[in-house]
């Protein structure tokens, strides 16, 4: 579906599996992926056909560094407020997709990374997940939303500590503080039954092989939790997903009412009288 450099796009059913493709730089975003991940977004919103996104990082290593440091170094103060305008732009797209997102992060999530992460609606992680703003730590704040939706997912007080620090946090204390859903890690089992091909006794041979290993049960688990969210109305899904995001800054009145509105506007729907319709009659049969 995807002939773009540094975006592959996947289709699995009503389920696509979108890339960053850029692994020798730790996923990175330079303003090529940026303008690629943008067209790439319109193409799957456009499309009926997917009801889920999953979005990730190619390779074992990188969900996604964030901004090209190497770029960032020599830019003056209006480039990088057109750099930064880009970026907000394409992820403002990303957070206001009609669609659920789930960001499957398979290892570091920083600057950028955890910023793409913040517009997912579900963040699922590996175990070697690393996750951080660490933005100050190079001379500058977090340009790409991360002032603004970290402190609105982990609250103010664990959003300052990160910002302020700029330290990774692992995916189980990202877990704890709310900002990824569930961490997937390898059982002992798993962990020994790899590749015979594998030299055990090769640590290094070893570890890419785990990675290997954890990425693809990672991926695994966010394609069924996809598949979960394809069963339910797809009508149902999008107007919960809007009435969330909009009631996050309205008052608890203003998000009633439109709670309201959202909930009598699918009654006009052919999946809510499908779906009940199908309800009674099973319930009726038994």
């Amino acid at each position: 579906m995807s002939s773009m450099k540094y975006i592959q796009i996947d289709l699995l059913n009503e389920i696509a599996i979108l890339r960053i493709n850029r692994p020798e730089a730790l996923n990175a975003m330079n303003l090529d992926v940026i303008f690629e991940l943008a067209r790439a977004i319109d193409i799957i919103s456009a499309d009926e056909g997917i009801k889920v996104l999953v979005i990730t990082g190619a390779g074992e290593r990188s969900f996604c560094a964030g901004a090209d440091i190497s770029y960032m170094v020599n830019i003056d103060a209006v480039t990088a407020e057109k750099y930064a305008s880009s970026a907000q732009s394409v992820l403002n797209k990303i957070e206001k997709m009609e669609k659920p997102v789930i960001a499957a992060i398979n290892g570091f999530a920083l600057g950028g990374g955890c910023e793409l992460s913040l517009v997912c609606d579900i963040r699922i992680a590996s175990e070697n997940a690393k996750i951080g703003q660490p933005e100050v730590t190079i001379g500058i704040p977090p340009g790409w939303g991360g002032t603004q939706r970290l402190l609105r997912v982990v609250g103010p007080a664990k959003a300052k500590e990160m910002i302020f620090t700029g330290k990774m946090i692992t995916a189980h204390e990202a877990a704890t503080i709310g900002l990824v859903n569930q961490v997937i890690s390898l059982s002992d089992e798993e962990k020994s039954n790899l590749d015979p091909s594998v030299d055990q006794n090769n640590e290094k041979e070893k570890s890419i092989a785990l990675s290997k290993l954890l990425n693809k049960k990672l991926l695994e688990h966010c394609i069924t939790f996809a598949r979960e969210i394809t069963k339910n109305s797809f009508n149902a899904v999008r107007i919960s997903k809007m009435l969330i995001n909009k009631g996050m800054d309205a008052d608890i009145d203003t998000g009633l009412r439109l709670e309201i509105y959202g909930w009598a506007l699918c009654f006009a729907h052919e999946d809510r009288q499908k779906m009940m319709g199908a309800f009674l009659n099973k319930n009726t049969k038994k």
